[in-house]
């Protein structure tokens, strides 16, 4: 499992609109998105994709990494992988 933080996405943006996005651009198809409202100015998403592993998104992170998307510049980072257990 492994996820990634899409930072300064617009608020109006669909949960399909950013897997069509993603998904244009090389990324599986996301199984969980979490909404990350922080102070309002620079929403983001959480997206998890359970059967990925980090190595393969940081191979398709720099395709998407400061891209100007919906009249923003998009942040992108693979998060450190987290333990469930």
């Amino acid at each position: 499992m492994a996820d990634i933080w899409i930072g300064n996405v617009q608020d109006d943006t669909s949960d399909d609109e950013i897997r069509e996005f993603l998904i244009k651009y090389g990324f599986p198809s996301f199984d969980e998105i979490k909404r990350v409202e922080g102070t309002g100015t620079r929403p983001a998403v959480v997206v998890t994709f359970h059967d990925t592993s980090p190595d393969a998104l940081r191979n398709l992170q720099s395709r998407i990494h400061n891209m100007f998307w919906k009249n923003r510049t998009i942040v992108v980072q693979v998060m450190p992988e987290r333990d469930d257990s």
